[in-house]
Order: C-alpha cells, then structure tokens, then sequence
C-alpha cells in the first residue's frame, strides 16, 4: 500500500508562489496517473491538476496557465508549482491517483491572503 506524504505549504501573500511536494513510499513508475487534490473552506475536494506517466498535463480551469503539476518517478515525487496565487487558492492539498486508490495523507495547508 503506498503512503503519500504532501510537503510544501504555507502561508503565501495574493500573487506570491509555492511548491507542492508528494512524496510516495514506493515507486509510482507504474501508477498512469498521479493528481493534485484540493478541499477550501466549506468545499468537497476536487481534482485540480493531473500527470500522466508521460508527463501529459490536465488542469482545472481555474488553475490554469497558474499551476504546473509534475512528477520525477526517480524519486517517487509529484510536484505542484503554483504562481500567481489567489485567495480562492486557499485550501488543504493533496495527492493520489485518478482513482483515488491509496489512502489520503495529511494534506498541506495553503493559505492565501494579505
């Protein structure tokens, strides 16, 4: 069963940036598609960004041309780059498969505001 362990939060001033870090316990090579989770204040999670195996992209309009999700399947990591952050950005972001087969971990807290 894997573990993910989400990395990278914080509290961030509208327009500022941050990186997301997943960290799985085993190797994600085989896992076609690893995604970017989000849950705001009041919301249900939703998908926001996804990578294929072959690095092919898919985000949700909101975050788009904002956020760059990647993945280093060396290191069994999923990236999430966000640029430009807005206060609708606030959230506890998390990682898993398309499928949502493993476990969620902990998430980390984003905070946008001034």
């Amino acid at each position: 069963q894997v573990q993910l362990v989400e990395s990278g939060g914080g509290l961030v001033q509208p327009g500022g940036s941050l990186r997301l870090s997943c960290a799985a316990s085993r190797s994600i090579f085989s896992i076609y598609v690893m995604g970017w989770y989000r849950q705001g204040p009041g919301n249900q999670r939703e998908l926001v960004a996804a990578v294929t195996s072959n690095g092919d992209t898919t985000y949700v309009d909101s975050v788009k041309g904002r956020f760059t999700i990647s993945r280093d399947n060396a290191k069994d990591t999923v990236y999430l780059q966000m640029s430009n952050l807005k206060p609708e950005d606030t959230g506890l972001y998390y990682c898993n498969d398309n499928l949502l087969t493993f476990p969620w971990g902990q998430g980390t807290q984003v905070t946008v505001s001034s």
